[in-house]
């Protein structure tokens, strides 16, 4: 009889996107935002100043969507759009100290989830998981390579 198949890497990488996705937007939503809010406010905390479409290409969201996204965080008070001095019709986007506050807030209750969710993990192996893991992204040009 044969052995039953091991399910893909890119199956298990996928169910863990879903599970992780589900589980910091509950986290999240606790702050009162939703997950591509909070994904734009993670991006924005490392890169300040970036463009709607700039910032859309970053958060995996189309430009529309992205704009709905900006509409409602400035609308909270949770980011600051100036013009660029170059471009006029360019708006750039940073955190307003509000908006650090909620991000603060939801960063602590995401690393609560990511230390249950690691927790069979010994310190050396998360740290070789998370290596691997931008390893991954970066080989099919998805981004990070700032990130180490």
């Amino acid at each position: 009889m044969p052995s039953k198949p091991e399910p893909r890497i890119s199956y298990i990488v996928g169910r863990l996107d879903r599970a992780l996705s589900l589980a910091v937007e509950e986290h999240v939503a606790e702050h009162g935002l939703t997950l591509p809010q909070y994904t734009a406010l993670s991006v924005l905390r490392l890169r300040p100043g970036l463009s709607n479409a700039q910032l859309a290409r970053r958060t995996f969201v189309r430009p529309q969507s992205m704009m709905q996204v900006i509409s409602k965080l400035e609308a909270a008070g949770l980011i600051e759009r100036t013009p660029d001095a170059n471009h006029g019709r360019i708006l750039r986007t940073e955190i307003s100290a509000r908006g650090r506050e909620v991000l603060a807030a939801c960063d602590r209750s995401v690393s609560a989830m990511e230390k249950t969710m690691l927790s069979g993990l010994a310190p050396e192996q998360r740290d070789a998981f998370r290596d691997a893991l931008l390893d991954c992204v970066r080989r099919l040009g998805a981004g990070l390579d700032d990130v180490g």
